[in-house]
This record gives C-alpha cells, structure tokens and sequence, in this order.
C-alpha cells in the first residue's frame, strides 16, 4: 500500500458557528493506527477538564482504523466523548456503512464541538460539510423515517451512512444511542445525548475516494487469508448462522443467564426466546455490515394484525442479538419471543440504549414489588415479570417523564437506586448497567476494569470458562489475564477491526497487516501499544474524577451463584485494589 494512503485527515466541525477545516494529523494515525488509539489522543486534546457531559464544548469523536477498507471485517467506527452516564469516559463502537464511508470520504476521525442554534444534521460530502436545517425531523416518533428522508433529500451514487438519533437523544436521556443505517448503533454510555445537546440530529457522510494498492500480489494473499478465514471457520459460522442468540441455551444451561433482575440465573422457558426459536419462527433476514463476509445481523420480521381489520396485516422488520433478549427478555421474565420483539422494537423506536432499558425496568420492578416504590410514582404502570405491555409503556413515560420518579429512572440505575433504595440489586458497573454474562467473578471484574465498563473491553465470561474447565483463579491471575485481554483489544479497536474476528485478527496476522501498510509490525511493539492505549483511557478516567474506592460491588451478584468458582465481595475488593495498584503504578504522567 502506497504511504501516502494512509489516514491522516481529521474534520474538525464547529456547531456553533457552522464552520469547518481539515487538519493533516500522519503522526496520530503512523502511531496510533486510528479507532481508538487516535479516539483517546484526541479526547484528551479537546475535552475540558471536569466539563459537563452536554457542555458544547465536550466533543464527538470518531474514528476508524488503517485496515478499513482495505482488509475484510475492519469495519467499525469507534466514537468517544465525555458520557453523560458515567460522567467520565464515553466510548461507542458501531458497524454497518459508517467506516467505509468514511475511508470512502478519505477521513480518517472527524471532532464535533459547539452547539447549533436550531436542530441541524450535517451532510458531509468528501471534504465538504453542508449543515442542514433538521427543524422538521426534530421530534419525529421514528428514527427510521428519518433516515428515510435524509437519504431521499441527500442524492448521492457514491457509498454513504446515515447516522441520527430519535427522541431520547432530543430529550437529553443519559443512555440515548446513535442509530446508523436502522439496524447498527453506537448504543452505550449516551452518545445520542451528546448528539441532543448539540441540536445534532443526524450526520450523513459520502465519499469516492480510491485506494491504492502497491504490492498487489502480497496484500492479495493476505487478504485471501484472511476472508477464507472469515468464511470457513467454526466461530464464524455461528455468527452467521444462529448470531450471538446462540449463547442463550448454553448460558440458561449452565445457570449463568440473568433472569428476573438476576433474582435466578436459569429462565425456565429459556428456549421460547432462544436463537434456535428466533430463526425458525421469525427469521426474515441476514445483513452484513460493509466489508464483512459473516454478515451476523440477524432481522426478525414480526406480523402483526391491524386493530378492527381482519386480514390485513403489517411486518415489521427488527434486528435482534443476545443482548437484547437477555435484557429485554430474561431480565424481565419475558418468555415470548413476539412480545421479546415488541419491546425491542419500543426501544429502537425511541432510541434508548436496550441493556441499560432492561436493566432499569428490571430494577423498577424488583423495586416495586418490594414496596420502595409506590403505586403514585409509578403512574399508572404495572411492574410485573412478563408483562411486556407495562414495560412498553414505561418506556414512554422514560422518554416523556411525567414525574419525578420517572426522570430519576430516565439517568440510570445507579442514580435511580441512590434516590430510592434497592442498590443491592441495582446491576451497574462504573454507572453502565450490567451486561448479560452471570458466569463467574471473571466476567463482573471485566466489566469493572473496563475502560468502558463492557464485556466487549476484556470477555471476562471466557476467563469464566477456562475456570469451569480447570480449576479456581486467584484474584491476581483473573486481573492479569482480563487487563492483558483489555490491552490487545485496544489494538483491534484501533485497527478497527470486530471484536468477532478476534481470533482471525491473531498477532501474526495483525503484525503482517500493519507491516504491509508500512507501519510498525514488531510484535512486541505493537502490544506495548495496546498497553498505552489502556492507560491514556485510564488516564482520561482519572482525570474526570473516576475512582476505583468508589465503585459498588451490587450484592446481588454474589447472593445467586455462579456456575464457576464461588466468590464474594471480598474477592472482588482485593482484586480491585490490586487491579489500581497495577494500572496506578505503569500510568506515566505527561
């Protein structure tokens, strides 16, 4: 690959005074290869110290990777900014169009700062920003409209994405996503509101940027490699085939699936919502995101009569994975896989982040039925395991608070429990709520020492594995293993590359990738890398007040019993601490 193809242009775009430059930035991307590494570097450059989450001047990050483009399943856009939900650091990854898109417009991360005037999208065409007045798209009921009528204004024959926010983004909703192309999302830790704040409802980016390829026959070969991989291993196939719903069977199996508020790992209807269930009965269609052979999007399609007309019926088209069924599933006890549907669809309707949903109305109904909270406050609403329809319409008041009670569960659990109680059953890490892995100590200490507080950072439930497979860990070797994990991860991110082909994307295959871009390919080297890269998120985090003497070890977690190794809060206290010391001690101060 020529040298002179790789990324070094940076959009910086200010809201306020609807003005844009590019600034050439090779040294970031030589070294830092983009995705996150670039992400971190930036954020730390133009965040404000302690700033306020929807300050105008807490910037939109995004940033793609070297390898986009040019090498098979390096297709996800990583966003950063400062998280009106954990009130630190803010990090969203997302597939679909969104990355080659940008490679396609020759940008390698683009800065959003200031804020609009009246609610703007931006149409960037290539090197040039047109910002659009979105005052008659502001306050739509669906975000999928939205992208309808941006794509039909925004003629353009080149590759394009469309990203924008619903109503939860508008209303400033701590955990709003960014959905992109109807079915991707940057979904955790609150960019839709970050958007909001902004008066930012969409940003469509196009481009027809070639790439040159210099040693033709060698990054043939590799790319070969590296797609037979892709299509032909055992991993793979699963994504493609069932996707991650997959995981449902085993996970109740093995009693490590959250149910009810984590109240029971094992959900006795388990296999209504399983993956098996959802391919036979509603399986309407496979996507892949740009540049990925696995295509692992898996579209139900829910048929539904009209009210009052027989035989007339309409089919909703709605994507679904693992996580959406535990959280809008199992933890709600939810044990139909049309209703599983009805609610998922709710919540991409609005544009709420789905984990942080179910596990908010999961609390709310363990809350409920416990007496802390009362018929008053819940307006209306019937908390109840399995009555998806109350679910459905607390969302909406969620969006639309008619009470206080609804606007302190509109910031989250951790906010929610403060004021009301129950914090021994409110199942958030570092103020994001809890993925849906209940397998061992392992899982619950990666999302704690995650950068982002995500089983995606360190996939601490395989650390889990390996334990029910051999033997118990020490508090010291389940942190060694999931930081060293998190460090290679930020690689991956910075190439971009899906956490999905982690086991295609090995150090050799990543050290020859990055040697044929004419970048660092010593694989020593690169894995230092990583490390850097974890401790400058880790540095931002400090900066912005995070505190591991601060961070709730909910009791639940240790009350129901895990499948591997038996653990209680002084387990997880002693790992932490010994996690802080170990991260404490290598952060270099700059």
């Amino acid at each position: 690959m020529k040298k002179n193809e790789l990324l070094k242009k940076i959009l910086y775009i200010n809201l306020t005074d609807k003005s844009y430059e590019i600034k050439h930035r090779e040294d970031l991307f030589q070294k830092y290869i983009g995705g996150s590494g670039v992400a971190i570097n930036l954020l730390n450059e133009e965040c404000p110290e302690e700033i306020d989450a929807f300050d105008e001047n807490n910037p939109i990050i995004f940033s793609i990777g070297n390898l986009t483009g040019i090498f098979p399943i390096a297709s996800k856009t990583v966003s950063m900014f400062k998280s009106p939900l954990t009130k630190n650091l803010g990090e969203s990854h997302a597939g679909g169009r969104s990355a080659i898109a940008m490679r396609m417009a020759d940008i390698g991360a683009i800065v959003i700062k200031g804020k609009s005037d009246i609610p703007i999208y931006l149409a960037i065409y290539g090197n040039k920003v047109y910002f659009r007045d979105a005052t008659t798209l502001w306050g739509m009921k669906s975000s999928e409209v939205v992208g309808k009528i941006i794509r039909e204004n925004e003629n353009f024959a080149g590759l394009r994405t469309i990203m924008r926010i619903g109503r939860a983004g508008e209303e400033k909703i701590p955990f709003a996503s960014v959905i992109t192309e109807t079915y991707r999302h940057f979904g955790r830790l609150g960019l839709g509101a970050v958007f909001g704040s902004k008066n930012l409802k969409a940003i469509m980016i196009a481009g027809k940027h070639e790439i040159q390829i210099e040693n033709s026959k060698k990054y043939k070969n590799l790319y070969d490699e590296i797609f037979n991989k892709a299509t032909t291993s055992e991993m793979m196939k699963k994504y493609h085939d069932l996707g991650t719903p997959q995981n449902v069977i085993p996970l109740n199996e093995l009693k490590a699936l959250p149910t009810r508020n984590l109240q029971s790992s094992y959900f006795e209807t388990a296999e209504n919502i399983s993956g098996e269930n959802f391919a036979k009965h509603h399986l309407g269609r496979r996507l892949a995101c740009a540049h990925c052979p696995v295509a692992c999007i898996h579209i139900a399609a829910l048929r539904e009569p009209y009210t009052n007309e027989p035989y007339f019926y309409k089919t909703s088209m709605i994507s679904y994975d693992y996580e959406l069924i535990y959280s809008l599933g199992t933890m709600l006890g939810i044990s139909k896989s049309n209703n599983v549907l009805k609610i998922i669809q709710s919540v991409e309707e609005v544009g709420i982040d789905g984990m942080s949903t179910g596990v908010i109305l999961a609390w709310a109904t363990e809350a409920y039925k416990k007496g802390i909270i009362t018929d008053n406050q819940v307006d209306g609403v019937a908390f109840e395991w399995g009555e998806y329809a109350e679910y459905i319409k607390a969302i909406d008041k969620i969006i639309n608070p008619p009470n206080k009670f609804y606007k302190d569960l509109s910031k989250g659990v951790y906010y929610a429990s403060r004021k009301y109680g129950g914090n021994d059953y409110a199942l958030s890490f570092g103020k994001n709520e809890m993925p849906g892995y209940h397998t061992g100590p392992a899982a619950y200490l990666g999302f704690m020492l995650g950068a982002r507080h995500s089983h995606l950072d360190s996939g601490g439930y395989s650390i889990d594995q390996k334990i029910l497979s051999n033997k118990s860990l020490t508090h010291e070797e389940i942190v060694d293993k999931l930081i060293e994990e998190e460090s290679w991860r930020q690689i991956l991110s910075s190439l971009v590359v899906c956490f999905f082909a982690r086991k295609i994307y090995s150090e050799e295959v990543v050290s020859k990738c990055l040697g044929l871009l004419g970048c660092e390919d010593e694989i020593d080297k690169i894995k230092n890398l990583g490390i850097e890269i974890y401790k400058k998120k880790f540095d931002f985090k400090f900066r912005e007040g995070f505190d591991f003497n601060n961070m709730e070890i909910p009791k639940r977690i240790v009350e129901t019993r895990s499948p591997t190794m038996k653990f209680d809060k002084k387990f997880i206290q002693k790992a932490l601490k010994y996690a802080e010391e170990k991260i404490k001690n290598n952060i270099s101060k700059e």
